[in-house]
């Protein structure tokens, strides 16, 4: 809840007592629970079904099958990618699952009920139908209830209505899940619970497992549903192909040489599947969840790390970001004949409220020596939509707290030294409120209106504790091009002076405005945005309309919050942040919860997100490489009616060394380069040139060696050297590739590309591992045929890689 967890509350003695223990475990026999199926995580089925049946484990399998049937069991080593895979991504999935849900333990928000005449604290799914629930401000409610007594309750609806204004709440009135307690406190009887609620659909869409955008999934499912139309018919083709180039069909079952020919085709259809990117990218986002979460961030779904990645624009709540929430009660300062005493009495009584927010509650303590008169005869109690409370004293007295601005709104002229005192207090730096006085009484039943005829009374000043973190952190968006704006309900003024401390512009003077000059039309609010810094007296609505301005200017935008007027923001913002401090409300929005509410884990929350999409950016090109001379080398076997220029496991040994393998190191580097919308097209255009060089480098030397050699297709050892040199030549042209990704090599990612390409080259003098893999070492003829080979290779990816790129780049524009 928003408050501490071992904080208990006092609550108003209040008739009747409750459920027993015996009626509730009769309701929890019937299944009367607050139970619903939206948990923060997967199942260990949904895992298990998730990481196994893929489209590429079902190609793999099928084609391991086929090659299994041909009794040559050494080229269907590529299925043991099925097991590696779905252990790896099963595995750390699972792991990620563990620390998610144990962190969604400690920020999961709790409910007080009244039960046998005492109140107990209960997790949200142990409430039962017909249970006695305490609405507390901050809460959400967690079931449909009826009001049995209300201390002024004002629910926000929005939710569930859309509708932005507070409703008041009194005996007898319905409410329902999802809406939001933005002030006073209730006693209610629970109506309906669990899916049975009235907006349980709704609220679902708020929890914590929201479906986010993946430009990256996207990208990765294009190239899947390519790789389906591309797959079947080219493996029918290469079969037949293979056939024909052993004898023809007769000829080929009469021998035995259909084995081969099958193997060859499935070499072509394995060496076609990126198998481990789909692996890299599951497991990608669970490490960085994993990660996250060891500093007490909770990613609320894996896939909202990509979202981390793209954030450009960064709205900040002041209170409890760049403050730590702790207010202080500073001084009162008269502005009328009243006396001191009497003024503090008036304020003691104002803010002595059920449930009072920070600043009453800080009012309180500054002032512990002036008790509450006890004399009130009505109340109107805070509001954050209103921003002002009021009491009416037993005397007749009437008192009004709040906003100076928002008190004094259309009487600015009638009192402008107060309002000079309070514009000078503010620069400052400190929270001014203002006590004012007026003959007319608060309207208690009625919808709460502000009388014209305030006078002021006194200035309360009130100041904020700056979060030690705070500018280090800020000066860290500054250097990664994050725009960071703070946005708040305070005083511009007071805003702008904390946001010069913490250094939000640099060295230069933050710009402020108030809120309530902000244009409502989206496009102009657009383009007053970008001149403004520091943004003051914000209503909830208008911070969702501020998200909804940056998201016309192309900006991804997080949001930080931990109040429930920042939940509407939170949720249209492509990343929500919540403290975990926050209102359930807020939390329930959020994507990613900073579980300790520190300011500070967020550069690492967005670092993680860039070194995840930057990285995969480069491993998806190396995997899409292998995928374009794949499906080039497999159309030139069938045009052409050779023998397939190299095994399966050839296609093994070398995409291992040159991509699978290496790609884990490069996923995993640092890396905070800001990514940009456009994954598909950059990877695209990076794999072709190299795909293409590769494909006609190794088709030249399968077309040319036969000849040019004297070799015999049909003879196994001249088939056996010619798919040797153009295995070693696919291997060199993998490292030229791999050396392309790694860039800067002048680096550790240099001396990879070497251990990679010494690894290779060690396999071969390996008896044991030339033998398992089929390579035989080049010598005479076959070893001159190598060295020209890799001179082309070298010559035709340098030219494909400066020219290709500008071409496809004009294509894909």
């Amino acid at each position: 809840m928003s408050k501490d967890a071992d904080q208990r509350p006092s609550f108003p003695a209040v008739e009747p007592d409750g459920l027993t223990c015996k009626q509730v475990a009769e309701r929890v026999a019937a299944g009367q629970v607050n139970h619903t199926e939206d948990g923060a995580s997967r199942s260990l089925a949904q895992i298990i079904r998730a990481n196994v049946f893929t489209l590429f484990n079902g190609i793999i399998f099928a084609a391991m099958i086929v090659v299994l049937a041909t009794g040559q069991w050494k080229d269907a080593v590529f299925g043991l990618i099925i097991i590696i895979n779905t252990g790896i991504g099963v595995a750390t999935e699972l792991k990620a699952k563990r620390t998610l849900d144990r962190l969604s333990i400690l920020v999961a928000s709790d409910f007080y009920v009244r039960r046998g005449g005492r109140n107990e604290r209960v997790s949200h799914d142990a409430i039962v139908a017909d249970d006695l629930l305490w609405i507390r401000s901050g809460d959400q409610l967690p079931a449909d209830v009826r009001i049995e007594r209300s201390w002024g309750l004002e629910l926000d609806e929005s939710m569930l209505t859309g509708e932005s204004r507070t409703v008041r709440k009194s005996g007898g009135d319905e409410a329902y899940s999802g809406s939001n307690a933005v002030s006073g406190l209730a006693l209610a009887r629970v109506s309906a619970v669990g899916s049975a609620s009235y907006a349980a659909k709704l609220t679902a869409q708020a929890k914590v497992y929201k479906k986010v955008h993946s430009d990256l999934n996207e990208g990765i499912n294009t190239i899947l549903k390519a790789m389906t139309f591309v797959v079947v018919p080219l493996c029918v083709l290469l079969i037949w192909t293979q056939l024909r180039a052993v004898g023809g069909f007769q000829e080929a079952f009469q021998t035995g040489a259909w084995r081969g020919a099958v193997v060859s085709a499935v070499a072509g259809v394995v060496g076609m599947i990126p198998e481990g990117l789909v692996l890299l990218t599951s497991l990608n986002f669970a490490l960085a969840a994993i990660r996250l979460a060891r500093k007490n961030t909770l990613v609320q779904e894996l896939e909202s790390v990509e979202t981390l990645a793209r954030v450009d624009a960064l709205n900040l709540d002041k209170t409890g970001t760049i403050t730590d929430g702790g207010i202080v009660f500073d001084s009162l300062v008269p502005v009328s004949d009243e006396s001191k005493e009497r003024l503090e009495r008036a304020l003691v009584d104002v803010s002595h409220e059920e449930e009072p927010n920070a600043t009453g509650s800080a009012i309180l303590r500054g002032l512990s020596r002036v008790r509450p008169s006890g004399r009130v005869r009505a109340r109107v109690p805070f509001s954050s939509v209103r921003k002002w409370s009021a009491v009416s004293q037993a005397d007749g007295s009437n008192w009004y707290f709040g906003a100076p601005e928002v008190l004094l709104a259309g009487q600015e002229d009638e009192w402008p030294e107060p309002l000079k005192q309070v514009r000078a207090l503010a620069d400052q730096g400190y929270r001014v409120l203002m006590l004012a006085a007026s003959p007319a009484a608060p309207a208690v039943d009625a919808e709460p209106v502000l009388p014209t005829d305030l006078q002021p009374a006194a200035l309360v000043t009130c100041s904020e504790r700056i979060r030690e973190d705070a500018l280090p952190t800020l000066a860290w968006f500054r250097e990664q091009g994050v725009r960071c704006r703070i946005i708040s309900g305070d005083n511009p003024s007071t805003v702008a002076a904390i946001a010069g401390k913490v250094g939000l512009t640099g060295d230069d003077k933050p710009r402020a405005m108030d809120a309530r000059r902000l244009p409502t039309d989206t496009a102009e609010l657009a383009r007053v945005l970008e001149d403004v810094d520091v943004l003051g007296r914000v209503l909830p609505e208008q911070k969702k309309a501020i998200v909804q301005a940056l998201h016309s200017g192309g900006h991804t935008v997080a949001m930080t919050g931990d109040g429930v007027n920042d939940s509407l923001a939170l949720k249209e913002a492509d990343l929500g942040i919540a403290m975990g401090n926050a209102a359930p409300a807020t939390k329930a929005v959020a994507q990613v919860v900073l579980v300790d509410s520190r300011f500070s884990h967020l550069p690492d929350v967005v670092a993680r997100g860039r070194q995840v999409m930057a990285n995969m950016e480069r491993v998806a090109g190396l995997f899409l490489v292998k995928t374009v001379y794949s499906a080039l080398i497999s159309l030139g076997v069938v045009l052409t009616a050779i023998p397939y220029p190299y095994l399966p496991r050839h296609i093994t040994y070398i995409g291992a060394l040159t991509i699978g393998t290496p790609a884990f190191f490069l996923a995993l580097a640092p890396n905070t380069r800001r990514y940009k919308p456009g994954f598909l097209k950059r990877v695209v255009a990076f794999a072709i040139p190299g795909g293409v060089a590769t494909a006609l480098v190794v088709l030249a030397m399968a077309w040319s060696l036969p000849s040019l050699l004297g070799w015999n297709p049909r003879d196994p050892a001249d088939l056996a050297q010619e798919r040797t040199v153009c295995a070693i030549v696919l291997f060199a042209m993998g490292i030229l590739v791999l050396a392309r990704v790694a860039r800067p090599l002048r680096s550790w990612r240099g001396a990879l590309v070497l251990c990679f390409a010494a690894a290779g080259v060690v396999g071969a003098f390996i008896p044991p591992v030339a033998r398992f893999f089929a390579i035989v070492l080049p010598h005479g003829s076959s070893a001159a045929a190598t060295a020209g080979g890799l001179v082309v290779g070298l010559a035709v990816m340098g030219l494909a890689v400066g020219f290709l790129p500008r071409l496809i780049g004009r294509v894909l524009d």
